[in-house]
């Protein structure tokens, strides 16, 4: 069981980040068509899933699952944003501080409480931005901070679903949040569509495939797996992202951004174990 839930974390880090390389190599591209095409592609997954198991597309909490739709596509499209400025194990490292802003809110809104220790990993891994800002020159502002309020909107994310916990499909969610943000991708590309050719039409139908099993095999490895095992694995994909992004669009890491992303992933990682262990 333990084998197949690490394979299954294995082949979604993996679909994660030919997710990122596809968006990256469509730079030509608006953000709000990339975000259209991630969309469509999902729903053909969701939509004839949802009807074929008769779960109804309304849902039971309208307004939390319209409210997570928005503030994922929010984290969505500044994360692809991210992608046209720094590379891409960067903006993927930095991306995944959500869980930090998430802990954050969760104190604020959820009333958990936050032990000390993890306090101290939370501060390792911000100390890694810090680094990578601080001690990286090469790095552009604009995509910092495009991927840190990315995280930020990734952090309500995860509170949002949290009140919505078991009283929706988890297809539901992830078929609302398709269906706003193609609505809204759709609209705000209008001005400035640019018409796919040739191979770009299979790049774009690509994105909603590895996406969506992205997250469903994420899924599953989850259910099949202890979190403090499993979920240390998807941090794998800073790791692939970094190595294509250096094979495949020449991305350059300086040692300041190899020291960043390690402090990020180090303090992510051991904030995981340590939560989970002690539970």
């Amino acid at each position: 069981m333990l084998k197949k839930a690490i394979l299954f974390m294995v082949i979604s880090a993996v679909a994660f980040t030919f997710l990122n390389v596809l968006v990256k190599s469509l730079h030509n591209f608006s953000v709000y068509q990339i975000v259209f095409f991630r969309s469509i592609g999902s729903l053909f997954f969701t939509l004839p899933f949802l009807l074929k198991n008769k779960i109804s597309l309304k849902g039971n909490q309208k307004g939390l699952l319209v409210l997570r739709s928005v503030f994922g596509l929010a984290s969505m499209m500044l994360f692809f944003f991210s992608l046209k400025y720094i590379a891409m194990g960067t903006a993927v490292s930095l991306r995944y501080i959500a869980p930090v802003f998430a802990a954050l809110f969760a104190v604020f809104f959820l009333k958990e409480k936050i032990k000390l220790i993890q306090w101290l990993f939370f501060a390792l891994a911000f100390s890694g931005v810090l680094v990578l800002k601080g001690l990286d020159n090469e790095l552009q502002i604009e995509g910092v901070v495009f991927a840190l309020i990315s995280a930020v909107f990734a952090g309500l994310v995860y509170i949002t679903i949290r009140k919505i916990g078991n009283q929706d499909h988890p297809v539901v969610v992830v078929n609302y949040f398709m269906i706003i943000s193609a609505l809204i991708g759709g609209v705000l590309s209008i001005n400035n569509w640019i018409n796919p050719t040739g191979i770009q039409w299979l790049t774009f139908l690509s994105l909603g495939a590895f996406g969506y099993f992205a997250q469903l095999y994420m899924t599953k490895a989850m259910q099949l797996g202890e979190t403090n095992q499993i979920a240390p694995l998807k941090y794998l994909e800073v790791i692939f992202t970094m190595v294509i992004g250096s094979l495949w669009f020449s991305e350059d890491y300086t040692l300041w951004s190899v020291l960043g992303i390690g402090l990020i992933v180090s303090g992510l990682v051991l904030n995981i174990v340590t939560k989970q262990s002690k539970k």
